[in-house]
């Protein structure tokens, strides 16, 4: 066995719970952060029962001493409420994007092991949509749920103390007012909007994946009148995105319509519990606290709806990033562990297979077995068999994208034994669609090996017939389009090889290299390819359902049906 991961399975409740434990801020910037926005929600209520004190006994007309303090609590809870404003949104979103940087990281840190074989059943907007959206969505973790949610509680405890000390029925009052304010807005936010907050996250990656399939195949789809069914799946995906948008709002308006309602209704319970009050020693500034503070206090928890509308939405985007690194996608892919330095057994050859299965992840059956294969160093192999036999399984599995059962020798080392980099520091794959960066042709072949002078660039093109094409571009720094889309098939192709060739692999796996080269021009671009591997005495492992010429290779094998046959 290649040492893969545990048995298939999806994301659980366990995994989205370490998704939110990652992207909940920690550290003194949360703390402070929090500490923060308590106090500036409760310089708030403060500035609201000072200013209603100073008010209403201003009306009495006492000495201006008697007013002193009053005065004085109206600047400096004015003045504290935007300063501790301003440094919780400071350290909040210090921490929060923080912790940001650590989730995205840490998806990409898993995601890398897995790719591509594990992310082959992923669309690319889906994909997209969660690296970008999703991640982003955790920032809402701290600012907008836990924190939210911390201060109103914090700031509803204290006020139904503090009007506790002038009038008990009135703290009673406003206690069953947040109650029920609470219960209200929760109901209306999941019965309303939980639904379309549940699928917002998933509408926007349908919309994306729309979106990239209809710009990134316009052309065709113009060429065969298909373009206006295209523009109408997008124009629906986008409708039910929109209506989910709208139902979600309405939740929300719900939600906010309770609070005013409730925000009344515990004014008017302050009133009725503290007018009676007057008779038995409550004061007038005292009624006009006990009618005031509930507007400040319902200001605060005007947070709680939309605090939990994005509990709803970051925990969708937590179980969308917790499903992209589900347990299942890295079945049949190598772990990343293993000796990373290769030595050689004298006299081995370069690559041995035997009794080699192999299967793509999540899948039940075996997509290729491999009886025997041995391949000797400097040779060049060929290997045949229709589309969909499972040529390009093999390709996989020699760089260490797939798993395998059975057993592998390279350079007779058990590559079962080795970290796959070290694998891919032997084995290089030339794709049958070679991508190309959106940049200059020196920054494509740079990636191989970052040292590599201009000299040795040009050296390398012109040694896989691309000297005179780099010159008529403008030279090296002549770009090649999005994934390649100014070069032709078979440009991209010889890039590929450079790229291989300045890599210095020992050995070399074509994977159909013509198969986006025109009939005429595939057998010489063929050749040329392989010769030129030759010449440098690479080992090539040449693969094609074409007819290839005898004189290119030293022997060939097939795969028919998902088995290769050496005779």
């Amino acid at each position: 066995m290649t040492g893969t991961t545990t048995p298939a399975r999806r994301a659980t409740a366990a995994d989205v719970r370490a998704v939110l434990r990652r992207a909940r801020p920690r550290g003194k910037s949360a703390v402070a952060g929090q500490l923060s926005g308590i106090a500036s929600a409760l310089s708030t209520v403060a500035l609201m029962a000072c200013s209603a004190f100073l008010i209403t006994r201003a009306a009495e007309m006492p000495p201006i001493l008697f007013l002193n303090a009053a005065i004085v609590g109206v600047r400096a809870f004015a003045l504290g409420r935007a300063f501790f404003r301003y440094l919780d949104r400071l350290f909040s979103h210090d921490a929060a994007f923080r912790q940001l940087e650590t989730v995205r990281v840490d998806l990409l840190q898993r995601l890398l092991p897995i790719a591509p074989a594990g992310l082959a059943r992923s669309k690319r907007g889906d994909l997209l949509s969660t690296l970008v959206s999703d991640v982003d969505e955790m920032q809402n973790l701290g600012l907008r749920v836990i924190q939210p949610l911390i201060t109103s509680l914090g700031v509803a405890l204290l006020a139904i103390f503090g009007i506790a000390l002038l009038s008990p029925m009135a703290a009673l009052g406003l206690a069953v007012a947040l109650i029920l304010t609470f219960v209200l807005s929760a109901w209306a936010i999941s019965g309303v909007a939980a639904r379309a907050e549940r699928s917002l996250a998933p509408q926007r990656a349908s919309l994306m994946d729309a979106l990239l399939d209809y710009l990134g195949n316009l052309d065709v789809l113009v060429a065969y009148g298909a373009e206006k069914q295209a523009r109408a799946r997008v124009d629906r995906i986008d409708a039910e995105l929109t209506r989910s948008l709208t139902r979600r709002a309405s939740g929300a308006g719900l939600a906010g319509a309770a609070l005013a309602l409730f925000t009344g209704v515990a004014v008017a319970l302050m009133l009725i519990a503290g007018i009676p009050e007057l008779k038995t020693g409550l004061t007038g500034p005292g009624l006009a606290i006990l009618a005031l503070v509930p507007l400040a206090v319902f200001e605060i928890v005007a947070n709680v709806p939309l605090a939990l509308s994005a509990w709803r939405q970051v925990k969708v985007s937590a179980e969308r990033i917790a499903e992209a690194t589900a347990p299942a996608r890295a079945q049949d892919v190598p772990a990343e562990t293993g000796r990373r330095e290769l030595a050689p057994v004298p006299g081995a050859p370069i690559l041995e297979l035997t009794d080699v299965a192999v299967r793509w992840p999540a899948a039940q059956t075996d997509a290729l077995t491999v009886p025997h294969l041995r391949v000797e160093a400097g040779e060049c192999v060929l290997i045949e068999g229709p589309s969909g036999a499972g040529k390009t399984t093999l390709a996989q599995t020699l760089v260490r994208f797939l798993g395998y059962r059975g057993s592998i020798t390279l350079g007779g080392e058990d590559m079962a034994q080795l970290h796959p980099d070290a694998v891919r520091g032997v084995i290089g794959l030339c794709e049958q669609v070679p991508y190309l960066f959106d940049d200059t042709i020196r920054q494509n072949l740079l990636f191989a090996r970052e040292d590599a002078s201009e000299a040795e660039l040009l050296e390398i093109l012109g040694a896989v017939g691309l000297a005179e094409w780099t010159t008529r571009r403008g030279g090296l720094d002549a770009r090649v389009g999005e994934r390649g889309a100014l070069v032709s098939g078979g440009q991209a192709q010889r890039i590929a090889l450079a790229r291989a060739l300045l890599h210095d692999f020992p050995v070399i796996v074509l994977d159909e290299p013509t198969a986006n080269v025109e009939g005429d021009l595939a057998a010489s671009l063929l050749a040329e390819l392989v010769a030129v591997a030759r010449d440098r005495e690479r080992t090539i492992l040449l693969i094609s359902h074409a007819d290839v010429d005898d004189t290119l290779v030293d022997r060939r094998v097939n795969i028919v049906d998902g088995v290769l046959r050496t005779a």
